[in-house]
């Protein structure tokens, strides 16, 4: 249903360092950079069908995270769930909420993490078993 989801970076290369590191976890490659046609620099991570992107904001004004908001990335198991979370910590994002690890939901039993990314936007990482 998503194809892509793009966030606000105050430092776009600080952020794609973070980024390349982080996705490469779950198997994105390196990210290809584009310049826009007003000259704003966007980094694309694509990988199995879904794109994930870093811009610097088109109106020149600074990014903000939206309050709510949770980007969530698929892991494919409960260790894939805690290499990311220590691979975005060890890379400059803040782990936030509780340790990763497994949370009764009404989905079912999963597995979650969560941190903030260095501009602030909120990461999750999910497994759901079976």
């Amino acid at each position: 249903m998503i194809n892509h989801v793009m966030v606000g970076s105050s430092d776009i290369e600080k952020s794609k360092a973070f980024y390349t590191a982080v996705l490469g976890v779950l198997g994105a490659g390196a990210p290809f950079d584009h310049v826009n046609a007003t000259g704003q620099t966007r980094v694309f991570f694509m990988h199995n069908g879904s794109t994930f992107c870093l811009t610097e904001p088109i109106d020149g004004g600074a990014p903000t995270v939206a309050n709510g908001s949770t980007i969530g990335f698929t892991c494919h198991s409960p260790e894939q769930i805690q290499e990311f979370h220590d691979v975005a910590v060890a890379n400059g994002g803040t782990s936030i909420e509780e340790p990763p690890g497994l949370r009764k939901s009404t989905m079912g039993e999963v597995y979650l993490c969560y941190f903030l990314d260095p501009d602030g936007h909120k990461i999750c990482g999910f497994y759901r078993p079976g």
